[in-house]
């Protein structure tokens, strides 16, 4: 069986976001996708840690990295009621991936992937990506506040944090109301764009 990992872009002072993340500003205001340059504009360079976190067998996501929606999900017709993640019909996943949510819908299949919508917390959505990925991992994908449910419920056996060398203020933070970990550093790799910091977290 695999393992549960989870990735994560941070700033220096802790945020994976900024605040007010809206549908002009998925990432919150002041961040204007910094977070991630190293993922797009210097790929090359980062393929080994991109590489790591497409290669999951199964993904668990927060409906805030899912979409700009809040409350009740828009009907057909409705403003935002058309939805479906903010990659379009052709997501990076191509794997199944498990949405985290308080209301429900039904599964949406796109492009080399499904999104399930889960209803009933982190560990029912663990299991499930556990169940589909077989002996592949299962990826932690974000944003802050799934993460951090993830590191609290004790699922987390690999946590990757790719520390961007900007401070935000504000948003949304790693580790934030989490219990004290004990974890063991067992890769690291720095660039001019991105500091890449693998633990081990340990029980």
């Amino acid at each position: 069986m695999g393992i549960v990992t989870a990735d994560i872009g941070i700033s220096l002072d802790g945020f994976a976001a900024g605040p007010n993340q809206s549908l002009e500003q998925p990432m919150g205001e002041g961040v204007d996708g910094r977070l991630h340059t190293w993922m797009f504009e210097y790929a090359d360079a980062h393929a080994e840690e991109i590489d790591a976190i497409t290669a999951a067998g199964a993904y668990v996501m927060g409906r805030n990295m899912f979409g700009p929606v809040r409350h009740e999900w828009p009907a057909p017709g409705e403003p935002l009621g058309d939805w479906s993640g903010w990659w379009g019909d052709e997501p990076p996943y191509h794997a199944p991936v498990f949405v985290l949510t308080h209301y429900e819908r039904e599964p949406l299949a796109l492009t080399g992937t499904t999104f399930t919508f889960v209803t009933d917390g982190i560990h029912s959505a663990v299991e499930q990506a556990r169940a589909i990925a077989g002996d592949a991992d299962v990826s932690i994908a974000g944003g802050a506040e799934t993460l951090n449910q993830a590191l609290w419920a004790g699922v987390v056996d690999e946590l990757r944090l790719h520390i961007v060398p900007i401070t935000l203020g504000a948003g949304e933070r790693v580790f934030d109301r989490v219990p004290s970990l004990e974890l063991e550093l067992v890769r690291e790799r720095v660039t001019p764009e991105v500091a890449h910091l693998t633990y081990r977290v340990l029980r």
